[in-house]
């Protein structure tokens, strides 16, 4: 009786000393790998956090760009920024912009990717010309816009054998700068949806065709549900890229605001009231308003998935 208690209190000392050596184990990974981030973190720090944090007080200011001394004014940024016309104006056109942009780009992307996907022949071609624009720089696809939407010589009109005034007119403006920027950055969305399908297990396509499935059929119960959220993903890309529009527009348009300002996107505005109108703590403002507005939507979206993907299970 003596033995076997002494063997029931000795047997537990290896498990709690191995339990002591994965803590510590641990303790000194977590101390090791500190030192790999910290490089990562200092450099976030210094190009994020400060910048936002200065940005946060400049906007509590007078501030302007001389670097003359600023005196605080509390909200009154705010308040002016948000009675402000050509901001709500300028706001009201990058919203424009990505309603217009989200829905085409996504189409159009899926619509490369599926047929890039089942071509045979020249693939890697396919693939080169679908993504290349993608790479060009966002003033070379600006330029070579502007000058193919030129009402005398551009190529557009020439070829389809109208006279759209594309760059002059309020009517054609922004819809000149979403076909260049539909061009231009269809080629990442169109990468993220290649890759999806790719990852599609092939037996669910060959068992579809061995009960008599169509390819439509194919398409709408297999092949959107697999890729649901990559669509997501690139939905809530396009929205945050589209709502900080400003390349593309700025320079089709000459670097000015379009006509009429029609073009005038929220990025836009914030820097010529900086640099233009020398009003650094306003354009601080408006900058940490657009801020909040890019963050709602950024959580938004990400409290839509987490819901989805609790309401599947």
């Amino acid at each position: 009786m003596t033995t076997a208690s002494a063997e029931t209190v000795v047997a537990p000392a290896p498990a709690r000393a191995a339990v002591g050596t994965a803590t510590v184990r641990r303790r000194q990974g977590l101390q090791h790998g500190g030192w790999f981030v910290a490089p990562f973190l200092a450099l976030f720090a210094l190009f994020v956090v400060w910048p936002l944090l200065r940005g946060l007080w400049l906007s509590l200011t007078d501030a302007n760009i001389s670097g003359d001394d600023a005196n605080f004014v509390g909200l009154d940024n705010y308040r002016e920024a948000l009675g402000d016309d050509l901001m709500w104006d300028s706001l009201g056109h990058s919203a424009w912009f990505t309603l217009l942009v989200v829905p085409c780009i996504t189409v159009l992307a899926f619509g490369l990717a599926m047929l890039a996907h089942h071509i045979e022949r020249g693939k890697w071609l396919w693939r080169l010309c679908f993504f290349l624009p993608f790479l060009l720089p966002s003033t070379v696809a600006g330029n070579l816009w502007q000058w193919l939407f030129n009402p005398g010589t551009g190529m557009v009109n020439h070829v389809f054998g109208i006279e759209t005034p594309w760059l002059s007119d309020t009517s054609y403006a922004m819809l000149a700068v979403v076909i260049c920027t539909l061009w231009w950055t269809v080629g990442f969305s169109f990468l993220l949806y290649l890759a999806a399908l790719q990852g599609i297990p092939a037996h669910l396509y060959e068992a579809a065709k061995l009960d008599g499935a169509n390819a439509w059929h194919r398409m709408v119960h297999i092949t959107l549900p697999m890729l649901r959220n990559i669509t997501g993903l690139v939905i809530a890309l396009q929205i945050l890229a589209s709502l900080q529009v400003f390349d593309q527009a700025v320079v089709m348009m000459d670097f000015g605001p379009g006509p009429e300002d029609s073009t005038r996107t929220f990025v836009q505005f914030t820097l010529e009231e900086g640099f233009t109108a020398y009003r650094v703590g306003y354009a601080s403002a408006i900058s940490i308003i657009f801020f909040v507005l890019i963050a709602a939507v950024a959580l938004g979206r990400m409290w839509l998935l987490r819901n989805r993907e609790e309401g599947g299970r």
